[in-house]
C-alpha cells in the first residue's frame, strides 16, 4: 500500500504523548488492582485518564479516528479507510 499521506513532527509528537499516558495508565492500573484503597494513585490515574482523553481528541481532531467500531469521536466523514492508521507508522 502506497500512503499519500507523510505524517510530519507534530504527528509523531501526539502518538508519543498518547503512549505515555497509555502506559502510565496500565502502570497505575496494575496498582491499584493491589492498592484500591490509595487515594493518590487514584487521582493520578484519573489526571492521566483525562489528560490520555485530551491527547487523543487532539489526535483524532487532526488526523482521524484512532479505534473502530465507534470507539473514537463522532466522524463528519468516513476517514477511517485513510492511511496510515496509528499501528502502521
Amino acid at each position: 500500500m502506497i500512503l499519500s499521506f507523510v505524517p510530519d513532527n507534530d504527528y509523531y509528537k501526539i502518538l508519543h504523548d498518547l503512549q505515555a499516558a497509555d502506559f502510565v495508565l496500565v502502570e497505575l492500573t496494575l496498582y491499584l488492582d493491589t492498592h484500591p484503597e490509595d487515594q493518590n494513585a487514584l487521582q493520578q490515574f484519573n489526571q492521566f485518564s483525562l489528560l490520555r482523553k485530551q491527547i487523543a481528541e487532539r489526535y483524532e481532531e487532526k488526523y482521524g479516528p484512532l479505534m473502530g467500531f465507534g470507539h473514537s469521536r463522532p466522524q463528519e466523514s468516513w476517514k477511517w479507510k485513510e492511511a496510515p492508521w496509528p499501528w502502521q507508522v
